[in-house]
């Protein structure tokens, strides 16, 4: 974990910074926004930033979202303060931490932010079979590809694959390949120099740069554009990147871990994926099975994510009944892991009682107004898309999904299978049209 802070806490910088230091953190300390944005440029990575609320927090937010930066801030300020916590949350801060700084709540932020990168949760042999794989090549620098169905959990065992490393000492860097604009990418992932092209405003350390003496994480790597996959390819057997606009090779120490939802041997087929890419990448293979093919990992998992979610939104942890589980036992879970947590995260707030029962957790299609579902599903399906246009299915069909995932777009785009560039040229279309599109959640896609 690493915390970048900005401003001196008013006089309390040296506690906070010892509370972090106590927790394992990494501690970094600038004295304003302009050089928290030449540090980030400049490859001094953070995954938090803390800045009192005197400091501009909206001017913060705007210029980090404006350069790509995804960090969340943490505002800080006097205890009786409660307007200028109100102001701070509004302008984007994801908490308010009160000063004197606490310890108790400084670890649970620094836990909330790592939590999803210290443990794997399962129950299932064929998952037992993959971590025992993960542990037995996380200690070489070979690159390895991960692959599997959107929701699966790619990305975290990426990050457990870092953490059994070598360099887990040293920083892991993602990059969501499908997120990024494929103009944006190239300086995403090599950085630029000052004036290499319009909006250029100064020079900015890459993805690669930033995360040399780690490793770093491509996830989703088969939506990356061919020429940019040329350009890789150089980059993953000279192990040096050339910035936009420089003028010599800068030397990376790196490992490199991709993930891909798609079949890369069809995309090489198909033209979409150079081959000699996908073997420069694929020395090791790493297949994320589907959450209905290790349904012993239900459970866990979905107890996992009641105590999360029931504990984030100051709710009574209910106990799931055996009737719950085998709803969701049954259920095919398209959208995975993922697909679980967004279920689990509902039905905490549509639960009441001592325990959570069937008629609680909403699936994919169900709504809360209590109706059954047919005798024949499948057929009720067939009869409701006769007469239909194909347009009208996949709109409702991408709406419906957007919906289910409380409007994170990405999300979304992994259960559809397309891409998020897909996603978006489709939402945009809608929006001209005049429907009625559900907004992202604040700091999300």
């Amino acid at each position: 974990m690493r915390v970048l802070i900005i401003g001196d806490l008013y006089g309390q910088i040296g506690a906070a910074s010892s509370i972090a230091k106590s927790r394992g953190a990494r501690v970094a300390h600038v004295a304003d926004i302009e050089a928290a944005l030449n540090a980030l440029r400049g490859g001094q990575g953070a995954d938090l930033i803390l800045i009192e609320v005197r400091e501009d927090i909206e001017k913060l937010v705007t210029l980090l979202m404006r350069e790509r930066f995804n960090l969340p801030v943490i505002a800080c300020g006097v205890q009786s303060d409660k307007d200028a916590a109100v102001k701070a949350i509004k302008s984007g801060a994801k908490e308010y931490l009160p000063l004197p700084p606490d310890e108790q709540l400084i670890a649970a932020v620094l836990e909330a932010i790592t939590e999803e990168t210290q443990s794997f949760i399962f129950a299932s042999a064929v998952m037992g079979k993959v971590i025992a794989l993960a542990d037995q090549i996380a200690p070489s620098d070979a690159s390895v590809l991960i692959t599997g169905e959107s929701g699966t959990g790619k990305e975290v065992i990426a990050r457990y694959i870092h953490k059994k490393s070598k360099r887990s000492g040293n920083i892991m860097v993602s990059v969501n390949c499908a997120a990024i604009p494929e103009t944006l990418l190239e300086s995403e992932l090599f950085g630029h120099e000052k004036g290499a092209f319009t909006g250029a405003v100064a020079r900015r350390i890459g993805k690669f740069e930033e995360a040399d003496g780690g490793t770093i994480l491509l996830d989703e790597i088969s939506e990356m554009d061919l020429r940019l996959q040329s350009k890789l390819l150089r980059v993953l057997q000279e192990r040096e990147v050339d910035r936009i606009g420089g003028n010599k090779p800068v030397k990376v120490n790196i490992r490199v871990l991709a993930t891909s939802n798609r079949n890369l041997q069809e995309e090489v087929k198909a033209g979409r994926f150079r081959e000699d890419l996908y073997f420069r990448l694929n020395v090791i293979s790493l297949p994320m099975p589907r959450l209905s093919d290790r349904r012993e990992d239900i459970q866990p998992l979905a107890e996992h994510f009641i105590e999360k979610y029931s504990k984030a939104n100051g709710l009574p942890v209910r106990k799931l009944t055996d009737a719950g589980l085998a709803k969701l036992t049954a259920y095919a879970w398209p959208g995975n892991v993922r697909e679980l947590e967004n279920t689990m995260h509902r039905t905490i707030l549509l639960a009441s009682g001592g325990a959570i029962q069937p008629d609680a957790i909403l699936l994919q299609g169900q709504s809360d107004t209590g109706a059954k579902p047919a005798a024949n599903p499948q057929a009720q399906a067939t009869n409701s898309l006769v007469g239909r246009t194909v347009d009208s299915v996949e709109q409702e069909l991408i709406i419906d999904t957007l919906n289910h995932c409380l409007g994170n777009r990405t999300h979304a785009a992994n259960i559809l299978g397309i891409s998020i560039r897909t996603l978006r040229n489709k939402l945009k279309q809608y929006g001209e049209q005049g429907l009625a599109v559900p907004p992202a959640p604040t700091g999300t896609e």
